[in-house]
């Protein structure tokens, strides 16, 4: 057993995937483990260094989630026509208005804090950050672009029903 594979199948259990008798808790969890497994053993057989590691890592999971690898150029041949604005064939979530203007819809991540509700929808308590997306998430694209690995996360104060508690970024006043 090579030493990836047994890092992985360790935090597998770590994870709760594997009982201690090595058996999966969970099928569907057992079908993505297997397949993960698969991608290390390639990796690992690729043989890949210190140097070679996390560049082949870094390209690889750009390209699985349909990121590119190198800046967006904005010329014509990387748009598609949606009907009512332009759709970027290399990044998705970048947008040209017809007149022009570019963007890109993942650039921002809004949060704040919020209470829990209970099952029978009475307030926990228990407070959490509340992540959401919204057409102000909207960042503006000149090209070349980069794509950002990570959106811009910003706080936002809600003023949601029912109405929350005063609060800033450390959490309710």
């Amino acid at each position: 057993m090579r030493n990836l594979e047994k890092h992985a199948l360790m935090e597998f259990k770590a994870a709760g995937w594997l009982d201690d008798n090595g058996e999966y808790c969970d099928e569907m969890q057992e079908m993505i483990c297997r397949h993960v497994l698969a991608l290390l053993d390639v990796f690992t057989a690729e043989g890949h260094s210190g140097s070679s590691a996390p560049y082949a890592i870094n390209m690889f999971s750009r390209l699985a989630k349909f990121e590119p690898i190198a800046p967006l150029t904005g010329e014509d041949w990387e748009w598609n026509d949606t009907g009512h604005c332009f759709q970027n064939k290399r990044a998705s979530h970048v947008f040209k208005d017809y007149d022009g203007n570019c963007y890109d819809i993942n650039g921002k991540v809004f949060w704040e804090w919020a209470k829990s509700h209970n099952d029978d929808g009475s307030l926990s308590g228990e407070v959490h950050k509340s992540y959401y997306t919204s057409r102000d998430s909207r960042v503006p694209v000149t090209f070349p672009y980069v794509v950002p690995e990570k959106p811009i996360y910003e706080y936002r104060y809600s003023d949601s029903e029912p109405p929350q508690p005063p609060q800033n970024e450390e959490g309710f006043l």
